[in-house]
């Protein structure tokens, strides 16, 4: 019976042996190795490109505007803050004629909307008059609107919603084409729901055109306004 051979352990592999197995693993083929350089301008890159898109993006907000507070957007028609009101002379549900002159020396809201079949209109309105003491702390001392429909089918619907505010007859939209407001409806050739605020010189302070595309905006908070105006009126 032949005698066992000994095992042999074969020498530990040697460093630089092909054969030796290292733990660290290889690059995959193909893939650089990254240089001190490209890791050091990185990060500057990276905030230069940041920073022009945040100015392109104040340009294209400052162009159409933005709600102040809670970003609910807006654009800005013509006639713009600091050009003159058109004047306005229309019949009033208040009883006879509604004249922007006679309120020289004061500041007026303009309020355009779509007339009697927009409901969120009239409630805007009642919201803004619930709210109307702080209106008046920023130094506004009436509010108006402004709709397409006839006199007598405004002082039926004012009757029925109880709204005491004065409510303005443009039932060929003279008034609202000369204040741009029909660019911004829903509709084509009717109002949306433009704001514009007028101060006591006659000129245009403050406009917000919330109607148009695309977001039709139908009703904005009376918190938006508000804060919207007192930028405006205090020049934020």
């Amino acid at each position: 019976m032949p005698k066992p051979q000994p095992t042999r352990t074969p020498p530990p592999a040697r460093r630089g042996d092909p054969t030796a197995r290292s733990s660290r693993r290889a690059a995959p083929p193909g893939r650089p190795r990254r240089s001190l350089w490209s890791w050091t301008w990185a990060a500057p890159i990276a905030g230069i490109v940041g920073l022009l898109g945040i100015l392109i993006w104040s340009g294209v907000a400052g162009a159409s505007g933005t709600g102040a507070s809670t970003g609910i957007a807006y654009q800005v028609g013509s006639p713009r803050p600091g050009q003159a009101a058109p004047p306005i002379k229309l019949q009033s549900t208040a009883g006879g004629t509604f004249s922007l002159a006679a309120e020289h020396g004061h500041s007026v809201l303009l309020f355009f909307q779509e007339g009697v079949d927009c409901e969120p209109c009239w409630t805007q309105m009642t919201d803004i008059k619930r709210d109307w003491s702080a209106f008046r702390q920023l130094g506004v001392s009436q509010l108006v609107t402004i709709t397409p429909d006839p006199v007598a089918v405004l002082r039926q619907k004012v009757a029925e919603e109880g709204i005491t505010t004065p409510v303005l007859a443009d039932p060929d939209n003279a008034i609202a084409n000369a204040y741009g407001a029909t660019e911004y409806g829903m509709h084509p050739g009717t109002s949306g729901h433009s704001f514009v605020l007028v101060g006591p010189t006659g000129r245009i302070e403050w406009r917000g055109d919330f109607g148009g595309a695309p977001d039709y905006t139908m009703y904005v908070p009376v918190t938006n306004l508000i804060t919207d105006l007192s930028r405006a009126i205090h020049h934020e």
